[in-house]
């Protein structure tokens, strides 16, 4: 295991921006779902998808893990 967790701090830094720049969410089911979105984009992206296919696939039931 490598001694620092960089990739872990990288992968939280866009939803900690956003939620500065709009200062907090207003509702828990609207963290609840940017959290989701965000799971999915980033996932995506650590299996060669852009965003869009990550959420479609995600949405039509297709595994967005490639193997």
């Amino acid at each position: 295991m490598p001694p620092i967790n960089n990739a872990a701090e990288r992968a939280l830094r866009p939803s900690v921006i956003f939620r500065k720049v709009t200062n907090g969410f207003r509702s828990i089911w609207g963290a609840d779902l940017h959290a989701l979105i965000r799971s999915v984009i980033c996932t995506g992206r650590l299996n060669s998808f852009s965003a869009h296919q990550a959420i479609t696939r995600s949405l039509i039931g297709q595994n967005i893990l490639s193997f």
